[in-house]
């Protein structure tokens, strides 16, 4: 008997070893599993070497852009358009970054005013066996994870929508049996259609908000920021930062619950995520805007609005994102012309650091990622960053340059996935080893 309950304890530490080893920490859509650009991964570096961590891997051939990368299931998947101006989805394998396929999205091309970057915008989003992708003239198609076209369709043909000046730049969200998606339509700011077809669900038309004399600037309802998903009270909503004001809008029907304009720039550039937190929601935006809080409440008779909690234009961020960690957001502060680091208290928007405050200014404008404790910070220009938050300083815990940089700005985000940390650089793709031994 001795010997059966022996037997039986050594089944369950072997099979609880294998869960843990098998354990994945996939980066399925745009800013993660969470779309907050956290990752729950642990088990990586506190420091890195001297010369940064060990490069694991480079593959070429992912054509111009400058589109997130997502991760699902040992796939790399990623955008980029060819030599002919046609826009593909890529499919490489997580181990090597060979690649495994590859398929059509359609007319590629660079819309824009002065700075005309190529390629989608956008990060895929894998759901199960499917995937979906917006390219930057509005075609968004789903495919299976092996490269089968399921239904496409197109934002301006289809749904009335208005290109902004840079093209279609959302990564669409997909929640439960629906896709969320920003069209810029004059009927139709938002949309929800069914994932499994592509047809609407429903329509949410948004007013404008205060833009000023911007008409060189377009007129789409859309911006190049990405929807999030948030349950407030148990109501389910949808928080979009469109090209003239932040909404929300309720899951069930598209009707507008609240709206918060001085997030929004005056430029219909607004580019960042917002976050949600505590019945709060946080958005910002560069040029003359800047980063604003505002406290969710509805009254007795279900109605809903935003309350400013505060204001700053300390956080002007342009597209880097900004995180969420123990109380303090972090991000860059800074549009065209550049800007640093910086850290607020997420109650009050003071300032706790501000990196352009820092002798020398150590850590000019970039994107940045939550993993294990550690930000991990790319600028504009290249260098990476392995930062450790703390609201008393800036704490650098590691940094090095990446080799072989295009004249591209480096835009493109970070991404930690199953120990591997990704850069993308135009047709380039880095994969370094960030896993502690």
């Amino acid at each position: 008997m001795k010997r059966y309950a022996w037997y039986s304890v050594l089944f369950l530490l072997s099979a609880t070893a294998f869960a843990a080893a098998a354990e994945s920490f996939d980066w399925p859509q745009w800013q993660g599993p969470y779309r907050n650009a956290v990752s729950k991964e642990t088990g990586l570096l506190k420091e890195w070497p001297k010369a940064g961590p060990s490069l694991a891997w480079k593959a070429n051939g992912i054509g111009k852009g400058m589109g997130g990368i997502a991760i699902s299931h040992g796939r790399i998947y990623t955008t980029g358009d060819d030599s002919e101006y046609t826009a593909w989805l890529y499919a490489l394998n997580e181990s090597d970054g060979k690649l495994a396929w590859k398929a059509k999205i359609g007319r590629g091309g660079n819309p824009g005013n002065m700075f005309k970057p190529f390629g989608p915008r956008a990060t895929p989003t894998i759901d199960a066996d499917r995937l979906y992708i917006l390219g930057q003239q509005g075609e968004l198609v789903c495919f299976t994870t092996d490269g089968k076209e399921v239904w496409r369709v197109n934002y301006i043909k289809d749904f009335g929508g208005i290109m902004p000046v840079w093209g279609f730049a959302e990564s669409p969200l997909v929640d439960g049996d629906k896709i969320i998606c920003t069209p810029g339509a004059e009927d139709a700011t938002l949309m929800a259609i069914d994932k499994r077809t592509g047809k609407p669900i429903w329509k949410c038309a948004v007013p404008e908000g205060p833009t000023g004399d911007r008409g060189f600037l377009g007129r789409s309802g859309a911006a190049y920021a990405s929807v999030i998903a948030i349950d407030f009270e148990v109501e389910r909503q949808y928080v979009q930062l469109t090209a003239t004001t932040l909404v929300g809008v309720a899951a069930t029907d598209g009707k507008l619950r609240w709206r918060y304009n001085r997030a929004s720039n005056t430029h219909r550039i607004n580019c960042s995520t917002p976050i949600y937190h505590d019945g709060m929601v946080f958005a910002a935006s560069a040029y003359d805007g800047g980063g604003g809080l505002v406290k969710l409440t509805k009254d007795a008779s279900g109605g809903m609005k935003a309350e400013e909690v505060w204001f700053s234009r300390k956080m002007q961020n342009h597209h880097g994102g900004v995180i969420f960690v123990d109380g303090c957001l972090y991000g860059a502060n800074g549009g065209n012309g550049g800007g640093d680091l910086i850290c607020l208290d997420f109650k009050t928007g003071n300032v706790l650091w501000d990196g352009r405050s820092l002798p020398g200014r150590p850590v000019p404008k970039g994107s940045l990622t939550l993993a294990d404790g550690r930000f991990y910070y790319r600028t504009e220009n290249g260098a990476v960053f392995l930062i450790e938050p703390s609201p008393k300083e800036y704490l650098e815990r590691g940094r090095f340059e990446q080799p072989d940089r295009s004249r591209e700005p480096a835009w493109p985000h970070p991404v930690i996935a199953n120990g591997k940390l990704y850069i993308r650089d135009q047709d380039l793709l880095f994969c370094y080893d960030v896993k502690a031994k």
